[in-house]
């Protein structure tokens, strides 16, 4: 009986030992990883505060490929949540969100020791070359979870890193992927309005274009705005003369306004007129590299339907969207316009 007794009590000391042992280790815990990604901060954003593209993403199905994702009404945004079953089983709510810069939530994991529930947060930060994301964790250790690690030889912390990371990269893949998209639609023959437009005129390098188009449309702007001249719909670029030899292309960058405007003498911008033009529409939803093929397109219809590119006219395209307000380029809307000549129909006799 002494021996038992005995026994108990050491077992007690133990007990008592390794209570104050590991309520003496530090438990408060706040993890996080960054990386920076090549895509606007809105872009990146929208990815994260949407709980559907978790799924994706995330890399908790390849360790657990039981789990199942179940999600509320809302899956962005401020009140937003999901929840998960498998090997664990748990739930995400989205507490805080400052569009394009913060996102914070509260995580509810069910382990066989009970709940536990950590904060995450998220920051995004422009910067060179794309947007640096911040993801973390930041929690408290109960007694028994660092008894856990320290006898099962867990690294809890190499853990949530190597997460982060893989969560990290699934992003930006899938963000990448997400600018990509494009479509080019032929949308056929219709007739361009024409009128008065304010623009600047370069010489560029083909390969030049995007370098130059930019702070030209920009100078346009500036005048128009300095000027308080009402615009009259979208800024668009005219190819005046292609010259494939040298490849080389002399083009405006302009902007329709209501009304013929009188410029200062030696103004780089200044006033013109565009007639109405026939011309077969290419419609590009997708980033400018894609122009050359909506192009392409177009001339393949114009062969196909017997038509003729006139050639005394100008191919212009039309930007419906502006990039600065529309970050994501799978979502930039181009219109493409290539001049043809109709024939005109017969007048009737006696007319």
């Amino acid at each position: 009986m002494k021996i038992i007794k005995y026994l108990l009590f050491l077992i007690l000391l133990i007990i008592i030992g390794s209570a104050i042992y590991f309520g003496t280790k530090e438990g408060t815990y706040d993890l996080h990883d960054s990386m920076v990604i090549k895509a606007p901060p809105e872009v990146v954003f929208n990815k994260v505060n949407d709980f559907k593209s978790w799924e994706n993403w995330g890399p908790w199905k390849k360790e657990d490929s039981t789990m199942t994702f179940t999600y509320a009404e809302k899956t962005s945004g401020e009140g937003a949540s999901y929840s998960w079953d498998g090997q664990m089983s748990g739930s995400m709510t989205t507490t805080k969100v400052i569009p394009n810069k913060e996102i914070e939530q509260d995580l509810t994991l069910n382990t066989p020791a009970g709940k536990r529930n950590p904060k995450v947060y998220w920051n995004f930060e422009e910067v060179d070359g794309g947007t640096k994301v911040t993801w973390g964790m930041k929690g408290e250790h109960t007694l028994i979870d660092k008894a856990y690690y320290s006898f099962s030889g867990f690294d809890f912390d190499a853990s949530m890193h190597k997460m982060n990371k893989e969560g990290l990269e699934g992003i930006a893949l899938e963000v990448a992927e997400d600018m990509k998209q494009y479509s080019i639609n032929v949308d056929g023959i219709t007739q361009y309005g024409g009128g008065y437009y304010m623009y600047t005129t370069s010489v560029a390098k083909q390969s030049e274009l995007d370098e130059k188009t930019e702070p030209m449309m920009n100078l346009v702007m500036e005048f128009i705005t300095k000027n308080n001249l009402n615009m009259a719909g979208k800024p668009f670029t005219i190819y005046n003369e292609i010259d494939n030899a040298n490849n080389t292309v002399i083009f405006s960058t302009g902007i329709p306004v209501k009304e013929k405007v009188i410029t200062p003498e030696g103004s780089p911008v200044v006033c013109g007129f565009m007639e109405p033009v026939s011309a077969v529409k290419v419609s590009l939803k997708g980033n400018y590299k894609h122009l050359s093929e909506a192009y392409t397109k177009g001339r393949q219809y114009i062969e196909k339907n017997s038509l003729q590119i006139d050639p005394a006219g100008k191919m212009f395209e039309v930007y419906m969207t502006n990039p600065k307000e529309t970050p994501n380029p799978a979502n930039w809307l181009t219109e493409v316009y290539i001049p043809i000549i109709t024939t005109p129909e017969p007048l009737e006799e006696g007319l």
